[in-house]
C-alpha cells in the first residue's frame, strides 16, 4: 500500500469549477440589497444600474474611450456568436482552434455560416503558429483555452496596421490577463468567469473598427433579433449605455457591479492579475516538486492563469481517464474541490480554476489533497 496520509489543511472555499466560478472573497447575498428587482430595466433606476456595469467595466479593464461596451444576451456564446454573425463574410476569415470552444466557432464559421474560411487548428496543451496568421484576414480565436489550460501569451503576433478584424473570445481570460485593447477589434466574455458573477449575460466590446465594418457591411443572411446591432445602416448606441437588446437579471447586473467594486477595492486590474498569477504559480509549485503530474500546457509561456489543464503521467496508471475520474470523485467526496474534472472533450485529467475570485490559500491546501487521492487512486488498483 502506498501512504495516503490525510492532509491537515483542508480549503476554506472549495469551490474551483471553471463556471460559473467562485464568488468574490466574503460574499453574501446581502451585498445584492441594491438591485431594483420588481422594476423596469428601462426605467432610468434600472438604465443606471446597466450604465453603472458599463462604466465600471471600462474602468477596470481599462478599455479605451472610443471602443463601445455592451450587456448582451446568452453569456459569452451570444456575444461571439452576435460578432460572427454580424460582421464575418466582408473579408476572407482565418479561424484559430487550440480547445473546444474555438472547435465550436470554426463549426459556426464553416458549417453555419458557410465562409470559405482558413482553419488553423492545435491540439489539447498546444496554440497555432500565430506567426502563420494572415491578420489582413477577419481572424477569430480564442485568448485563453477555457477546457485547454493554454493562452495567447501576449499581442505582438498581431500587427497594429492589419486590415482585418480580431474578433477574440476572451472570457476567461477578462480581468486575469492583460488584454492588448489596441490589437482587438471584438472582445467578448461573460462575468460568470474570473469575476464570480451569474450566468446567462454578455459582455460584447467593440472598437471603433469594428463599428465600421457594422455600419458598411450588410450580411446577407438573416440575422435574429437579438443579433441586430444596427438600424438604418447605423450603431444602435442605446445597446452600449444600457439599452438591453432584452431583459436582463437586475439581480445579476448588481452582482456584477459588487464585483466591480471588490476589484478596485484589491487594486483593480493589477491586483486582479497578481491574484491568478499567485494561485497559478502555487499549482506550478506543486508539479514541479511531483513527477507524476504535469501541466497540460506544453509551452510554460503559453500556460493560462485562470483554467489551469493537469494530467497523470505516472506509468502505473491503468486507464487514464477513469483514474482522472476517480481522483476528482474523491476530491469532491472529502469537500475539498468540487467540479474540477477534466472538460468532457479535453485529455483526461484535472482543472483548477484559478481566477482572481479564488484565495491563494485555498490552492496551495488543495494540493497535498491532489497527491493524497492520488495515492489512494493507486493502492485502489490493487
Amino acid at each position: 500500500m502506498l501512504d495516503a496520509t490525510t492532509p491537515a489543511t483542508r480549503p476554506v472555499n472549495p469551490r474551483f469549477s471553471s463556471g460559473p466560478c467562485a464568488k468574490i472573497p466574503h460574499f453574501s447575498l446581502d451585498m445584492l440589497a441594491g438591485a431594483p428587482l420588481g422594476r423596469s430595466h428601462r426605467h432610468a433606476v434600472g438604465k443606471t444600474k446597466l450604465a453603472q456595469a458599463i462604466d465600471l467595466t471600462r474602468e477596470v479593464l481599462g478599455v479605451p474611450a472610443d471602443y463601445r461596451i455592451g450587456i448582451v444576451p446568452g453569456s459569452d456564446t451570444g456575444a461571439v456568436e452576435m460578432a460572427m454573425w454580424t460582421m464575418l463574410g466582408a473579408r476572407p476569415v482565418e479561424m484559430l482552434a487550440w480547445e473546444s470552444f474555438g472547435e465550436g466557432w470554426v463549426t459556426d464559421a464553416v458549417k453555419q455560416l458557410k465562409l470559405d474560411a482558413t482553419v488553423r487548428k492545435a491540439d489539447y496543451g498546444h496554440i497555432v503558429d500565430l506567426a502563420q496568421v494572415d491578420f489582413d484576414r477577419d481572424v477569430v480565436f480564442t485568448w485563453n483555452g477555457t477546457t485547454s489550460g493554454v493562452r495567447v501569451p501576449d499581442g505582438d503576433a498581431i500587427p497594429a496596421d492589419r486590415a482585418g478584424l480580431t474578433i477574440c473570445d476572451a472570457t476567461s481570460a477578462a480581468f486575469a490577463m492583460d488584454l492588448p485593447w489596441d490589437k482587438l477589434d471584438v472582445v467578448t466574455f461573460s462575468w460568470q468567469k474570473v469575476l464570480g458573477g451569474e450566468g446567462a449575460h454578455g459582455v460584447l466590446i467593440l472598437s471603433p473598427r469594428a463599428v465600421e465594418r457594422l455600419e458598411t457591411f450588410t450580411p446577407d443572411r438573416p440575422l435574429p433579433k437579438i443579433f441586430r446591432l444596427t438600424k438604418g445602416g447605423k450603431l444602435i448606441e442605446g445597446i452600449f449605455k444600457g439599452e438591453t437588446i432584452n431583459t436582463p437579471s437586475m439581480l445579476c447586473v448588481e452582482d456584477y457591479i459588487v464585483a466591480l467594486e471588490w476589484a478596485k477595492s484589491i487594486g483593480g486590474l493589477k491586483g486582479l492579475i497578481a491574484r491568478a498569477d499567485a494561485n497559478a504559480q502555487a499549482v506550478a509549485d506543486f508539479v514541479a516538486r511531483h513527477d507524476w503530474i504535469e501541466n497540460l500546457a506544453v509551452d510554460p509561456a503559453t500556460a493560462s492563469t485562470t483554467s489551469v489543464c493537469l494530467r497523470f503521467t505516472d506509468a502505473r496508471i491503468r486507464d487514464g481517464e477513469a483514474f482522472a475520474k476517480a481522483v476528482a470523485r474523491r476530491l469532491e467526496k472529502e469537500g475539498v474541490a468540487f467540479d474540477i474534472g477534466a472538460y468532457r472533450d479535453a485529455p483526461a485529467g484535472l482543472r483548477i480554476w484559478c481566477g482572481s475570485t479564488v484565495e491563494t490559500a485555498d490552492v496551495a491546501a488543495l494540493m497535498p489533497w491532489i497527491e493524497w487521492a492520488f495515492q489512494a487512486e493507486l493502492s485502489a488498483q490493487g
